[in-house]
């Protein structure tokens, strides 16, 4: 199968002997939408630069359907790349800035300027055209960025956390609009992001990076329900570790007694939207119990703190409108439940 971009044991060493990238691996199938998440200097924008050609890659190959694109330069690359910053020009118009890249490859202006128009109308800039970019908002710029990014007709979108100058009603208006956007090009997306719901929310499926090596690469939902890593574990979401002895299959003997879930390891990962507050408890179900700390209600979730029998602290996220839950007052006892097919098993 022809995929639209594939990473094939890419590694980049720094001449001081640093490791920023290590062997990514990666397959993206065409109209995907895949977003590298992670803290900052894990790797994520470096690997986007040089699929970009931005970064020399110090071993592997980068394939573009099927084409090795490893040496060629990034002019010649079947790629648009956005920055955080956009990158525009100030001293241009928006249809200037709009067809830089359609200039540079010497488009006849009667195809250019068609391109332009068509693009300027479906980002909704044709009020703005005769603008100079530095004289708009930061809504306005993003779309003459994405717009830029686009007209050139790339097989691949590579985004470097192009929300992050936004503000936050802002950022959550773009992501509906660049997703709905991607779905109807039907373009590669390539999205580089430190927001776990960017990268859950928009994306096909995530590639989480730690100190430049893949962590794990799976659907937001089974990266969510399914860490692979305690790395990820303590990185996505918000999750409860209890740590054991593995005593056979899906099964591990902790301070807190026998635990069961899914996978095989000596960690429980329970995420806090799994446990339920339950008066006598539910036949299978494992059961916990402890001393409610505090709790806190933001919209319609519940969060509560609750300290265990071994003395740690844990979060629990429930419905506003579970029953006991608004009675609960601090320092009561609380027992908690858990379906053992929302608990996973890792290695430690």
């Amino acid at each position: 199968m022809l995929h639209d971009l594939e990473l094939i044991q890419v590694g980049k060493t720094y001449p001081d002997g640093t490791v920023a990238v290590s062997d990514f691996d990666l397959k993206v199938e065409k109209g995907e939408f895949v977003a590298f998440l992670g803290p900052s200097g894990c790797g994520k924008s470096t690997t986007l630069r040089m699929i970009a050609g931005f970064e020399d890659i110090t071993n592997g190959e980068i394939l573009i359907k099927g084409q090795n694109v490893s040496a060629m330069p990034p002019e010649q690359r079947p790629t648009s790349m956005i920055f955080q910053n956009y990158a525009l020009f100030p001293h241009m118009t928006v249809r200037q800035n709009v067809a830089f890249g359609l200039d540079l490859k010497k488009m006849p202006t009667w195809e250019k300027d068609d391109k332009v128009d068509r693009i300027l109308d479906m980002f909704d800039l044709n009020d703005f055209a005769d603008r100079r970019a530095d004289k708009l908002s930061g809504g306005q710029r993003q779309r003459i960025a994405l717009a830029r990014g686009l007209v050139v007709e790339p097989e691949i979108l590579l985004l470097d956390e192009p929300l992050g100058a936004l503000d936050a009603n802002l950022r959550r208006i773009i992501q509906n609009e660049l997703k709905l956007l991607q779905r109807e090009l039907g373009i590669t997306f390539i999205f580089v992001t430190h927001a776990q719901s960017e990268a859950l929310g928009l994306s096909d499926r995530v590639v989480v990076m730690s100190n430049g090596v893949v962590e794990q690469v799976s659907p937001p939902k089974e990266l969510y329900r399914r860490p692979v890593s305690r790395f990820v574990a303590d990185f996505i979401g918000s999750n409860t570790m209890i740590a054991g002895r593995s005593v056979g299959a899906g099964q591990i003997d902790t301070p807190l007694g026998l635990l069961s879930g899914q996978g095989a390891g000596d960690l429980a990962v329970i995420p806090a939207e799994a446990f339920r507050i339950t008066p006598a408890g539910t036949p299978g179900e494992i059961r916990l119990d402890g001393t409610l700390t505090g709790k806190s209600l933001v919209g319609s979730v519940g969060h509560l703190r609750v300290r265990l029998a071994d003395n740690r602290e844990i979060s629990v996220e429930t419905h506003a409108a579970t029953p006991g839950a608004q009675a609960l007052t601090p320092g009561q006892p609380i027992t908690l439940g858990v379906d053992p097919a929302a608990v996973t098993l890792i290695q430690s």
